[in-house]
């Protein structure tokens, strides 16, 4: 059963580093460091954009799971 949570943590970090990766560089924290501008901009996330979130939080939940079984296992 450690092999295969081993496994699946390799398996999930590598996609969780490819999907956080391809997301868009635009967003996130320079908004708060003023590269935006005054106001900002806020659009909603259509299409590849959206689908990469949702990877990236399914992954990141596959990814914390794993990790907290194999713990509890040991």
């Amino acid at each position: 059963m450690q092999k295969y949570l081993s496994l699946v943590q390799v398996i999930s970090s590598v996609l969780l580093i490819i999907v956080i990766l391809l997301q868009n560089r635009e967003g996130g924290a320079s908004g708060i460091l003023g590269g935006e501008g005054v106001g900002g901009s806020f659009y909603t996330k259509r299409g590849l954009e959206k689908n990469l979130l949702y990877a990236t939080i399914i992954l990141a939940i596959i990814f914390v799971g794993s990790a907290m079984a194999s713990f509890i296992i040991k």
